[in-house]
């Protein structure tokens, strides 16, 4: 069954093994994700986000910089495996050669410090989609968690703030210029700025259903609702703390038959078409049943014996995120 996962933060891990002198290939390594199991696999494409936290760098740009680098030196060292992609017809061409497609996406819209010529240079650079937001207010809104210090930092929700004008104007510009707008991490406020003030499809490339766990990173029904109904997908995400409501103290882990129940829900909400894979692979950790890229036969295995039709797997996997993909992508 082909795969496309629209969320790991695979690159950004490597930066941090390199930073520290150690081995970074993409090709093979420790990580939750390489390409040798991507192919093992049978990947078609897998987005590699540029993570970067604001509290980490003082220079974010210049950091989301670093990163884009490293993702074009490596991906480039084994292009005759992995092609990088900017446009839905780069993704075809990949396909009729037997190679994967690689899209650069950029996790946290702070990196543009609120310049919309950094926002159209990235789009130069090849990024094709961005979150808005991670777990702090930046120049374009509020994330759906704030980070709280103190002497032992905490996380709160927070629903009520959404886009700034700045964001507004973003998002306007991203829908433009044909970059996929992330609304993952973005508060419950901001999410619906976003169906306020576009009219293309957009993603939460790796968010969950909160009727399921109650975690405010997942969307709600409402949500679920308006991005089906504007052609978009949530990425289901295979994080522990976003699939289950788990008791303090408890062992948290990434169980396929939770990430079952998400998707029969969000079936029943927004149907089939709005689900994908979103899978936060190096950006997670603790337990899990689907450790790397070569697993997802168990998730495949689950979703036939839960009742889903060989159409609807083929969805979920892969045609849901690609529909979305020809439509933005020209």
């Amino acid at each position: 069954m082909k795969v496309v996962d629209m969320h790991c933060d695979t690159i950004s891990e490597l930066f941090y093994r390199m930073e520290d002198g150690k081995e970074h290939s993409v090709w093979k390594n420790d990580c939750h994700v390489d390409l040798e199991r991507m192919e093992k696999g049978d990947y078609c494409l897998q987005n590699f986000a540029m993570f970067t936290s604001l509290d980490r760098y003082e220079k974010p740009f210049e950091h989301c910089m670093k990163l884009v680098d490293l993702f074009y030196q490596e991906l480039e060292e084994h292009g005759d495996r992995i092609g990088i992609v900017k446009t839905y017809e780069d993704i075809e061409e990949n396909r009729r050669l037997g190679k994967m497609s690689a899209l650069l996406t950029i996790e946290e819209g702070g990196v543009c410090q609120g310049e919309i010529a950094f926002l159209r240079n990235f789009y130069r650079l090849g990024v094709r989609m961005m979150t808005l937001t991670w777990n702090f207010r930046n120049e374009l809104g509020w994330p759906n968690i704030i980070r709280i210090e103190g002497d032992e930092a905490y996380f709160e929700p927070d629903t009520e703030h959404g886009l700034t004008e700045t964001g507004i104007e973003f998002v306007r510009e991203m829908e433009r210029l044909g970059m996929i707008m992330d609304v993952s991490h973005l508060s419950d406020a901001g999410i619906m700025d976003v169906f306020r003030y576009t009219k293309k499809p957009f993603v939460a490339s790796h968010s969950n259903a909160r009727t399921v766990a109650s975690n405010p990173r997942n969307l709600t029904d409402e949500m679920l609702k308006m991005l089906s109904e504007r052609g978009g997908v949530a990425g289901i995400n295979y994080c522990a703390d976003f699939l289950h409501d788990w008791q303090r103290g408890e062992h948290a882990v990434s169980r396929v038959d939770d990430m079952i129940l998400h998707m029969k829900h969000m079936k029943k909400i927004g149907g089939i078409q709005c689900i994908g894979l979103g899978s936060d692979f190096d950006g997670i950790g603790g337990e899990l049943e689907i450790k790397s890229p070569e697993d997802l036969p168990v998730l495949e295995q689950a979703m036939r014996r839960a009742g889903f039709t060989e159409e609807e797997i083929e969805g979920v996997f892969y045609k849901n995120v690609l529909r979305v993909y020809k439509e933005i992508l020209k």
